[in-house]
């Protein structure tokens, strides 16, 4: 049988999720999900055998399918800390990107070498979601376990391994660790050194290879036996892949609203940010992705779904017929602590609330807390030199809401784009599975299989000062949950 697909794999911290399109013109073809754990910061972590079965189970749906694949590539959540022993074991539980124990251990980085020189050799600074961090508190909290490791890797990584038998990475994924620097493609030894001294970081650490790069064929595994022998991708991060999904060009502005929020563009400039509001991120086709990142985004939402016991639907009516403003209500988003700014510790505000408050009101201030903290952080991106002359795009699961795309174009005063390619992330893996086999570059591929775009939201005739009194009011609130400083 001929092998004509390409399978793409979003392994995020929810699901896994693999993708199927066709070689020939990118047509999707197929797809399947399984369940992750679920987790809940400030301790969020997750087995990765879990992660492993779910992509065996995934790909079990896809039975009849599986003959035809010719390559697989994976874009897993970033940051998470993987540590195998000789056996090739996990040593504990994979420490996730949005677990926050580790915020102290950042903290301690950051007095051992300045946030500037971090931000010059790594494109960020640490804070707890990085994964040299996760690193530091291993050695604080478990000392002598990381000398036990003879692998230590990402979540893309260890499902890369586990399907080619391969330690290897690539720059997008690596990126997020803080110890990669993403200007000259290389690990930074030094600074895992300041994290757990006196290891043999060259050892443990994977190849880096290149993004459009091969890793090596599959191995054989058990019930997916007629995958042996197909491709593998170098795999990068999820938001890295998602990129290449939708096509993303220079000045583009994207909004990813699922369990955390991004905010991000593509770049030929590698941005450094000594504040660390802003990651430095590098992408999967040899530019840059910075990138501001929230905790705190769909599952705020979600959360006041529940609380109103309104379905989706009925909650994006109750938040779109509330004036802008939520007359005077104002929700600093911060649930489970936050990542950006970075305050681990903080809690949700809702501020200005009075007796004769309303359910509607509540809806409208909660969507609009969320879009507001993500649009501060892309004035901060601008003022950085992103470009923000393309389309303003939304992804992720609450990019479907009525509300959040019709409120994101009111503050914006922008049309709000979208793209007909639901899982983004795993469709984007597909793309570079395609430049690995097929010997493309996966910018090639990724404008090759562009997804059509629509305009899903035109702004209401603007109030500018209106809209900068929404965006004021919240700035305002903000101290109010950082309370604990004081």
């Amino acid at each position: 049988m001929q092998r004509d697909l390409a399978a793409g794999v979003d392994s995020s911290t929810q699901s896994c999720t693999v993708v199927l399109r066709r070689l020939e013109d990118g047509a999707v073809v197929a797809e399947a999900r399984k369940p992750h754990p679920p987790t809940t910061p400030p301790r969020s972590e997750q087995a990765p055998e879990a992660w492993w079965q779910a992509l065996v189970s995934a790909f079990g749906e896809l039975t009849t399918y599986l003959p035809r694949i010719a390559c697989i590539s994976v874009g897993g959540q970033g940051h998470g800390l993987v540590m195998l022993g000789e056996d090739g074991l996990p040593l504990r539980d994979a420490k996730l990107w949005n677990d926050t124990e580790s915020a102290s251990d950042a903290a301690t980085l950051c007095e051992k070498l300045s946030p500037k020189e971090w931000a010059q050799r790594t494109g960020s600074v640490p804070a707890a979601a990085l994964t040299i961090s996760k690193l530091a508190w291993t050695e604080r909290v478990h000392p002598g376990l990381l000398a036990k490791a003879r692998r230590i890797m990402l979540p893309s990584d260890y499902l890369l391994y586990r399907l080619s038998g391969r330690a290897a990475t690539e720059r997008g994924v690596s990126s997020g660790t803080g110890y990669f620097n993403p200007f000259d493609n290389r690990w930074d030894f030094a600074l895992a050194e300041l994290a757990a001294p006196d290891m043999d970081w060259e050892r443990v650490l994977p190849e880096i290879i290149a993004s459009s790069e091969a890793a090596g064929p599959v191995q054989r595994i058990d019930g997916l036996e007629p995958l042996q022998g197909a491709l593998v991708g170098a795999g990068s991060g999820d938001n890295m892949t998602a990129a290449l999904g939708m096509g993303i060009r220079e000045g583009d502005v994207v909004i990813s609203l699922g369990t955390s929020g991004t905010l991000y563009g593509r770049t030929t400039i590698g941005i450094k940010d000594p504040t660390g509001a802003i990651n430095g991120y590098a992408d999967a086709a040899d530019a840059f992705l910075p990138m501001i990142t929230t905790l705190n985004s769909a599952k705020v939402t979600d959360a006041f779904r529940r609380i109103l016991r309104a379905t989706t639907d009925e909650f994006d009516t109750l938040a779109l017929t509330t004036e802008p403003g939520a007359r005077g209500l104002v929700l600093v988003p911060y649930l489970d602590g936050e990542r950006t700014p970075n305050l681990p510790d903080a809690t949700g505000v809702l501020a200005g609330i009075r007796s004769d408050v309303e359910p509607s009101q509540i809806a409208r201030a909660a969507v609009e807390g969320v879009i507001c903290g993500l649009l501060e952080g892309g004035d901060y991106l601008s003022s950085h030199g992103l470009e923000r002359n393309g389309r303003l795009i939304v992804t992720g699961g609450a990019s479907r809401s009525r509300a959040y795309r019709q409120i994101l174009a009111d503050l914006t005063g922008r049309q709000v784009w979208t793209c007909d390619l639901p899982e983004a992330a795993a469709a984007g893996a597909a793309v570079q599975a395609a430049a690995a086999v097929g010997g493309h570059h996966t910018s090639k591929i990724a404008e090759q299989w562009e997804p059509r775009y629509e305009i899903v939201a035109e702004p209401c005739k603007r109030d500018d000062a209106r809209m900068e009194d929404v965006r004021g009011a919240y700035r305002a609130a903000l101290p109010l949950a950082d309370w604990r400083k004081e």
